[in-house]
């Protein structure tokens, strides 16, 4: 009967070393797929090259951004302008005028940054404030001759 046992045994430990082994290489096979970034990571001057790059020709239909509804109606109505993107040290926001109004289209916090307050216009300026670990960094932008523009901050 010890013989038996040991033969048991050692077919159940074979079983469980195999399944254990299959288990792991089917993991490696599609665990890439899984946890893997779709297209691969991106380098800060390749998004910061994504976010400058002009807008489709055609446009997008209006959707709520992250910061609230989209652009009113009589906004909608107007052509979008060029788009440029505005970095500092706090994130990235990207621009665009509408009409003789600037309006955000989008902004991303630097890692370890947030987004404190933001303006997105459609107005005379719009804005985003990021805080983080370093302070506060604030992009404010409006439009001269249809062009987004920074504009200092006057601390209102």
């Amino acid at each position: 009967m010890g013989r038996r046992t040991f033969l048991a045994t050692a077919g159940w430990l074979a079983a469980a070393v195999l399944a254990t082994l299959i288990g792991v290489a089917a993991i490696r096979l599609v665990g890439e797929s899984i946890t893997g970034t779709p297209g691969g990571v991106r380098s800060q001057a390749e998004v910061e090259r994504a976010l400058a790059a002009p807008a489709p020709a055609t446009p997008a239909p209006a959707s709520p951004g992250p910061a609230g509804p989209g652009p009113s109606s009589a906004a909608a109505s107007s052509t979008p302008g060029l788009r440029r993107s505005f970095s500092t040290p706090g994130g990235t926001a990207v621009a665009e005028c509408v009409g003789a109004d600037v309006r955000l289209v989008s902004w991303a916090p630097a890692q370890d940054y947030r987004v404190k307050d933001v303006d997105r216009g459609p107005d005379d300026d719009a804005e985003v404030t990021f805080a983080g670990p370093a302070g506060e960094f604030e992009v404010k932008v409006g439009c001269i001759g249809g062009e987004p523009v920074a504009r200092p901050g006057d601390g209102d």
